[in-house]
């Protein structure tokens, strides 16, 4: 019975597969008509003749050989309807397998002794991802397909072994992003009152400017929330924009463009060259990818061209006149350079106005959009009549002077700094365009230093391999120093530092210039400062400035300005009662204070039941920070030791040393990093 039940179920099942088929091809025309009886249906002798054996099989082989005859029911009954019916693979798979083809033709050509090839193979695996829409982070398949490329290209490559990768990647974070303004304003609808719309009206009838203006209730109603709300805003940008102006002027005038147009990039990016909008937009001028590929700015894993002032400007201004070509119109140049032109155009298609405010009257361009015009007259308008606007006190940044050299050799950032004495982040300041600590790999680079040290910079790197240009440092000797302590602080040896120097005795003169060669992958942690996402709130203390404050936390005075809304050139902090600021902590802040924990698990309670830390201001700030680890800078005062700082502070000297280069020998002056659970 439960045989003849099982063959019932079973030809329910094919037929009911049968029927899905013939509705499917009802809808979709096919190339030849299946046969009457597929062979997979038609009765046989066999079939008769075996039913009897089957019948005496135990029930799980039964049920296992109804199964099997399904499935071949199904694929023999319409094979194109079946393929009509399978899944389209997701972006993401597309990209993955697109990224693993290239990576595995690029070992293919290696293996064959083709180097260049294969270079280019494995730098177009991981450029197909890296230039993608989509975020390499938001997906853990496209992270774990870009690191194990990462690993396996640097495994098959001079530079270090699989366990030194991890932390060469940690020493080439990259460049911290800011948020696009356009984002912010965008989202908004502000209104103005009939005086500040007269105000305006008569300042727009004052004002000279190569590119049309107009006033309108929306331009209005954002000169309102420029002159108020939007303020600080408006100001850090318009000071910002003396670094660029200079540059992008005579640019905008030899492609042809107004060159009021600069505004544009003012509302865009407030004039930083690291700010990324919600969608991926990167740059003053704001490209996404794409389209800054057909106007010749390309991105990889070492250099976003989005990124560099000079060549986005280039890019926008040919890019604006391509669009006012097609367009005929500013506006809707403008407005298609933030939505794309085939949005546009198909709202003045629907529609039949080449018009943008009657596109924006009829609701037929996205919101963003129609904010988008407005937004640049109305900063426009601002910024050409300072005084009518109070802005006239408004200190402009000046342009930065550099020195550029060519090179065509990868050159870790740390490195040059020291060369010139100069710090990573003024270099990374000159250098925009590069994405991580280091420069590219293989090819050219114009490397901009500071003015007047490219002399230097020569001298000191020709001192150094140029393999090893990514790894060993350039280091001049303060008092006190010793090659013991160097080769502590750098992971490297005493005989290494002596050879290299040809050196022949132990004695250092203070400022002599010595290189330390320094294995691949053993630079020490503290290099690799980055910043605590959660906010720190600091209690702004009597006689506190912008530059004591920073330096009492380890962060730059431009970065703490930056987070407050502080103007460049303020140093005082009068009437601020609080400041908010992002603690400096390094990746492997986590490790240390892990093995700082298991250490104190380890001790009786009472070892440290009665241990407070010391009252320094770095110790009076509210501990917020990553991992719930804060982290605090701590003076070194005169009689102390690494063991009574690490008993104040709860921690012990591995984890103090391990936090500090492992140091060995302190002195009174000196900062130390400190790590300690919340």
């Amino acid at each position: 019975m439960r045989f003849v039940d099982l063959h019932v179920r079973t030809a329910l099942l094919v037929a009911a597969l049968l029927g899905v088929c013939a509705c499917h091809s009802a809808q979709k025309p096919v190339a030849a008509k299946p046969p009457a009886n597929p062979p997979a249906l038609q009765p046989s002798n066999k079939d008769s003749a075996t039913t009897a054996q089957e019948a005496k099989k135990p029930a799980a082989e039964q049920k296992q050989a109804a199964a099997e005859q399904a499935q071949n029911a199904e694929q023999s009954a319409r094979p194109e309807a079946a393929a009509s019916l399978a899944p389209i693979p997701d972006p993401v798979t597309l990209l993955v397998d697109n990224a693993e083809k290239k990576y595995q033709d690029g070992l293919t050509q290696f293996h064959a002794g083709k180097q260049d090839q294969a270079k280019q193979n494995f730098d177009d695996a991981l450029n197909s991802l890296l230039s993608s829409n989509l975020d390499i982070r938001s997906d853990a398949r496209l992270q774990k397909e870009f690191d194990r490329i990462v690993q396996g290209v640097n495994e098959l490559y001079p530079g270090g072994t699989a366990a030194d990768i991890e932390q060469a990647e940690a020493q080439e974070p990259q460049q911290k992003s800011e948020p696009a303004p356009i984002d912010q304003t965008n989202e908004l609808s502000p209104s103005a009152d009939a005086r500040t719309k007269a105000k305006a009206e008569a300042d727009v009838k004052n004002t000279r400017s190569d590119l049309p203006l107009m006033m309108t209730d929306q331009v209005a109603g954002f000169i309102a929330y420029f002159s108020n709300h939007g303020r600080g805003i408006f100001e850090r940008a318009l000071a910002r924009s003396g670094r660029y102006r200079e540059m992008m002027l005579p640019i905008l005038k030899e492609e042809g463009v107004p060159q009021d147009l600069i505004y544009l990039a003012q509302a865009e990016s407030g004039f930083h060259p690291l700010a990324v909008s919600r969608v991926g937009a990167r740059g003053i001028w704001q490209f996404m990818g794409s389209r800054a590929r057909g106007y010749g700015l390309h991105h990889n894993i070492y250099v976003d061209d989005r990124q560099d002032p000079e060549k986005s400007t280039r890019a926008a201004a040919r890019h604006l006149k391509d669009l006012y070509n097609q367009f005929g119109d500013w506006y809707l140049a403008m407005a298609a350079y933030n939505s794309g032109p085939g949005t546009v155009q198909a709202a003045v298609k629907r529609t039949g106005y080449a018009d943008f405010w009657e596109l924006y009257n009829r609701n037929v361009l996205p919101k963003e959009t129609k904010n988008y015009v407005p937004i640049i007259l109305a900063v426009t308008i601002m910024a050409k009549n300072p005084a009518q606007y109070g802005l006239q006190d408004v200190v402009m940044e000046r342009p930065a002077e550099y020195d550029t050299v060519t090179i065509d050799y990868p050159v870790d950032l740390r490195l040059v700094a020291e060369c010139v004495g100069s710090t990573p982040s003024e270099l990374q300041d000159l250098n925009p365009s590069l994405l991580r600590m280091t420069t590219p790999r293989t090819g050219k680079f114009e490397l901009h230093l500071p003015a007047g040290t490219r002399d230097d910079y020569q001298t000191a790197i020709a001192s150094i391999p140029p393999d090893m240009r990514l790894w060993w440092r350039y280091h001049v000797v303060t008092p006190g120093e010793t090659l013991a302590s160097l080769a502590r602080n750098y992971h490297t040896t005493i005989r290494q530092i002596s050879e290299v120097n040809h050196l022949e005795g132990r004695e250092l003169d203070p400022q002599a210039r010595l290189v330390i060669p320094v294995n691949p992958g053993k630079h020490p942690a503290s290099d690799t400062a980055t910043y605590a996402r959660r906010i720190t709130r600091y209690h702004v203390r009597k006689g506190d400035t912008v530059e004591s404050v920073a330096d009492n936390f380890g962060i730059s005075p431009q970065q703490l300005r930056r987070w407050n809304g502080i103007r460049s050139s303020t140093s005082s902090l009068s009437g601020r009662r609080v400041l908010a600021l992002h603690l400096p902590i390094s990746p492997s802040a986590r490790e240390s204070e892990m093995a700082a924990s298991r250490s104190r698990s380890k001790r009786p309670k009472t070892e440290t039941a009665s241990v407070k830390p010391p009252a320094t201001k770095s110790s009076e700030i509210e501990r917020l920070s990553e991992e719930d680890v804060a982290v605090v800078r701590h003076r070194v005062r005169s009689g102390e030791t690494l063991y009574s700082i690490a008993n104040a502070y709860r921690t012990t000297v591995t984890a103090l040393k391990r936090s500090n280069r492992n140091i060995g020998v302190i002195r009174p002056g000196m900062i130390l990093n400190i790590q300690i659970a919340r």
